[in-house]
């Protein structure tokens, strides 16, 4: 497959995270269905915003260009997308180009103007086959002045002749470069043949630069010219606008990625799905942030509850013959089935992460619970299977021994299957999950502007208030962190924190965003109670565009503090709930 790549002159932005994530799901779902995929990406290195931001720093293009590949890639290896198989340049192609441009010549559907090369549409009959467009609809000089020299004014340049301050090569048609269209299909052609299967990049591209590299393919080399499947994603907006460089509304990866993981920012991208647009605001990418957080904060505490039976646990259910009942080891083939059937069907990627994922981790907690207080989902003990229930654990010590091995077994399982849909989705880091969890709590006291000690002395304050009985003050220091996105838990006599999504105040936004007027910001309200009951039909429904769905601690969180108006120290409360329905609340004085 190839994939149109950037034009590195700058950061790139996150719009461009959309795209390359998108394919990168692809590039890992068929290496996961065993094809063998050979993956270009390329970048577009002499382009006339590289030229024009070389000259104003007085730099050589290529070097600049150079420079900036290298940044985008150190964005790309940030967000988890593996490196395609070959990603070439146009200035280490310019043979293969001016080959393709010769061919095209040759074969009668291209002329020459004063050093300059030009395609004649009028000589395609086929046209906006992809587009749908009809040569009569496409109207020139809407972005660029028309050239009065062409033939038509819809005729797009192969080669440009040398202009003082450019880059310039030697060719058959004098000194120049090469045209934008142009350098894809050669070097598609060079590396995957004429006839491929997979072709992709943004909605932009379809017309003109897809529709031009179409025309050329088949000029140059006739019906061996193919691509079996085209695929376009739907851009990133703001305030329903497409992110763009040349409009300046856009935040780069970099400026997201120094306040939020880079794999929440992955997760973000990944809860729309990628032909959809998909509108950026600070609320979204903050529900993205507590999302991966309870990921891996659930595989976390699952590694920790089977560490301690884990010391000869492999040898006794070897010994016992205790084995995963079919009834669990069907609740862990179906999260695999789900991946399958959804990425199948056109990566719907949003419908893995809202539903099957979700409930694969609301299984492990529960397990992992029900393991440390000795109850057990009754499959685990009755061979007649599932039944709803919870039972204890009084029979022998046998049987409970069993009990427990099976259990053991079916979390290490359901663990490994989790991640391996994780890996399928680029959502798998390296680091071990308390590693991850660190980095995600810097960076919410960056966000904060607060360090660890800072935490440590609130809920020192906390704790003296509660104990003076000053529950007003200890509500306030709560809401206050929580403004800041600093979730105060407590455990028992401990008080521990994370991160979560700020409440309470304005939002600011990373630095690009600053520079704009007010009026660019879009403010998004805060997700009502109302959405997050839902039924569970409602939550089954699958939407391409869905927007993300706060794990259940969000629910939580909102149900506690913000419907009620709890004081604390006098009202105590547990929930029961499933993914984001509201089963019980239990009240206690």
């Amino acid at each position: 497959m190839y994939i149109c790549g950037v034009s590195p002159y700058d950061f790139s932005h996150i719009g461009h995270a959309r795209s390359y994530v998108a394919f990168d799901v692809l590039y890992r779902y068929l290496k996961y269905l065993r094809y063998d995929v050979v993956y270009v990406c390329n970048f577009s290195d002499v382009d006339e915003k590289i030229i024009r931001r070389a000259n104003e720093f007085g730099e050589d293009p290529i070097a600049l260009s150079g420079r900036y590949c290298q940044e985008f890639q150190k964005d790309m290896d940030d967000l988890q997308c593996l490196p395609p198989t070959h990603q070439p340049r146009v200035s280490e192609h310019m043979e293969e180009i001016k080959e393709m441009i010769a061919k095209v010549m040759t074969n009668g559907y291209a002329y020459t103007v004063d050093g300059d090369v030009y395609f004649s549409v009028d000589s395609f009959p086929e046209y906006g086959r992809l587009s749908g467009r009809k040569l009569e609809d496409n109207r020139a000089g809407g972005r660029l002045a028309v050239d009065s020299r062409k033939r038509n004014p819809a005729d797009f340049a192969l080669w440009k002749a040398a202009k003082p301050g450019e880059p310039s090569w030697d060719s058959p048609w004098g000194r120049g470069r090469p045209g934008w269209h142009i350098e894809c299909s050669a070097m598609s052609a060079y590396y995957l043949t004429h006839s491929f299967d997979i072709h992709g990049g943004g909605m932009d591209l379809i017309f003109p630069h897809h529709e031009n590299e179409i025309a050329q393919n088949c000029a140059a080399c006739g019906p061996e010219s193919n691509v079996s499947c085209w695929i376009h994603n739907g851009f990133v907006t703001i305030d329903d606008e497409k992110m763009s460089k040349s409009l300046g509304n856009f935040f780069t990866i970099r400026e997201v990625t120094q306040l939020y993981h880079p794999i929440a920012l992955r997760y973000f991208l990944l809860g729309t799905h990628y032909r959809s647009p998909v509108n950026y605001s600070i609320s979204q990418i903050e529900i993205a942030s507590e999302s991966v957080y309870y990921i891996y904060q659930t595989l976390h505490d699952n590694e920790e509850a089977l560490s301690a039976f884990q010391q000869g646990t492999e040898t006794e259910t070897k010994v016992k013959g205790v084995r995963v009942s079919p009834q669990a080891q069907e609740c862990i083939s179906e999260l695999r089935n789900e991946l399958e059937i959804k990425l199948s069907d056109d990566l719907h990627t949003p419908a893995i992460l809202n539903t099957a994922l979700q409930e694969a981790l609301r299984l492990m907690n529960s397990y992992v619970n029900m393991l440390k207080v000795g109850t057990l989902p009754s499959f685990f003990t009755s061979a007649h299977g599932w039944c709803g229930t919870n039972v204890p654990l009084s029979l022998d010590t046998f049987q409970k021994k069993q009990q427990q091995l099976s259990v053991i077994l079916y979390l290490t399982e359901l663990q490994k299957e989790v991640k391996a849909v994780l890996d399928v989705l680029g959502l798998l880091l390296g680091s071990t999950c308390a590693e991850v969890l660190q980095q995600f709590k810097e960076r919410a006291l960056k966000r904060a502007d607060l360090t660890e000690e800072d935490i440590l002395r609130a809920i020192e304050e906390r704790a003296l208030a509660r104990k003076n009985k000053e529950f007003a003050r200890s509500d306030q220091i709560r809401t206050d962190l929580v403004a800041k996105g600093i979730a105060l838990m407590d455990i028992g006599t401990e008080t521990v924190w994370r991160p979560c999504v700020r409440r309470g105040q304005e939002q600011p936004a990373p630095p690009a965003q600053l520079e704009q007027s007010a009026a660019a910001v879009q403010k998004e309200p805060p997700v009502a109670p109302s959405q997050l009951k839902q039924s569970a039909a409602a939550r089954q429904k699958e939407q391409p565009a869905a927007s993300l769905q706060p794990p259940p601690w969000s629910c939580a969180l909102a149900i506690s503090k913000e419907d009620h108006d709890i004081s604390e120290g006098t009202t105590d409360y547990t929930l029961s709930h499933q993914g984001n329905k509201y089963l019980e609340i239990n009240w206690t004085q």
